[in-house]
């Protein structure tokens, strides 16, 4: 992997949250006041209101409301009590920009705070600062706020531009999709450029993603995804490099991930799902490793349609495809019903 800097160190802010609010607030008319409390959960209760359901309690229009929370907002920053917050303020930006400049906003007020109320009186003081700009959600990335338009528009970029250079088979280690990244972030200064932060603009994304072996990947591609037992089994398998038992199978996936899988129900899973093939008596393997389905003499069939082979060419071509002993092939290779041997050892179709 690429060399990344040491991580840098993030203080949150220890200013009195509550205190700040509470004096932000006090800037303004009782109109404005109560529609900032009841639309960012500043009151007695955490739970933030709607502008529907705030128009409803007043009778007023939904619109109404819009314009009262907006003047509200411009009233608190041309407020005393703003600007004498300045320190405060600052406190919270640099915060941001420890964390990478561009954070994901769940992240953000976890940093921020433990309890919802505490959340939501940062959530309004994001807002009413002028240094802090949120991004909504869209398909491709989370809800996010940034302190830096050029930072936050390349990082959308480099991220874009390493989802378009993954195809849907690719599984990177982390290592690998760092160092992929990187490569996409040869914009930006070295000093953003720490395993955290690359982690925290990584989870911005929802298209891409990690499975919980922390390989990384597209985050619709089923090796990423893991949303049943099917899923789980593709890792555990691919995790062993070699074909597994279903009953092996159904313990790996206990003992790795902590789901609880019964051996029955993981079987059904396996012969369901064209991604696994059987490949001996209870064994599975991955169909993308090249091993095929069928009987053994259905797959010596395919391997003698390439044209004749020798003994030792028919046990290494068809191993290749199906995990089974050479004792098993060979019974079913001196089978003259099927295949016919010439005088000179090499076996064809029958």
């Amino acid at each position: 992997m690429a060399n990344l800097k040491q991580k840098t160190e993030s203080v949150r802010p220890l200013f009195d949250s509550g205190a700040l609010v509470k004096k932000l607030l006090g800037d303004i008319g009782e109109r404005g006041r109560e529609v900032l409390t009841l639309r960012f959960g500043l009151g007695a209760s955490p739970a933030r209101e709607t502008l529907e359901a705030i128009g409803d309690r007043w009778s007023i229009t939904r619109e109404r409301v819009r314009q009262i929370e907006a003047s509200a907002i411009e009233a608190v920053r041309g407020g005393a009590a703003f600007k004498d917050a300045e320190k405060q303020f600052s406190e919270l930006q640099k915060y941001v920009e420890s964390l990478g400049v561009i954070v994901p906003e769940d992240d953000l007020l976890a940093g921020l705070a433990i309890d919802e109320k505490a959340k939501n009186r940062f959530r309004f003081l994001l807002v009413v600062g002028s240094a802090f700009f949120r991004e909504r959600e869209t398909d491709e990335f989370y809800a996010r706020w940034h302190v830096d338009h050029q930072i936050a528009k390349k990082v959308h970029k480099a991220l874009s531009s390493l989802y378009g250079s993954l195809s849907d088979t690719e599984v990177l280690s982390e290592s690998d999709l760092f160092s992929r990244f990187i490569t996409e972030l040869k914009e930006l200064e070295m000093a953003y450029r720490n395993e955290e932060v690359l982690k925290r603009w990584l989870s911005l994304s929802k298209i891409i993603a990690k499975n919980p072996l922390a390989e990384w990947g597209r985050a619709h591609v089923p090796a990423i995804r893991t949303k049943g037992i099917r899923d789980y089994a593709y890792l555990v398998i691919k995790r062993s490099g070699a074909p597994m038992h279903f009953r092996d199978v159904a313990n790996a996936i206990s003992e790795l991930f902590a789901k609880k899988a019964h051996v029955a129900t993981t079987h059904n899973e396996l012969m369901k799902d064209d991604r696994f093939v059987l490949v001996g008596r209870g064994l599975y393997a991955l169909s993308e490793w090249g091993y095929k389905p069928g009987v053994v003499r259905d797959v010596i069939a395919e391997v003698l349609k390439a044209g004749p082979m020798t003994r030792d060419q028919v046990l290494t071509a068809v191993k290749k495809v199906r995990y089974v002993k050479d004792n098993t092939i060979l019974v079913n290779l001196n089978d003259a019903r099927h295949f016919t041997r010439s005088k000179n050892g090499v076996y064809s179709l029958a």
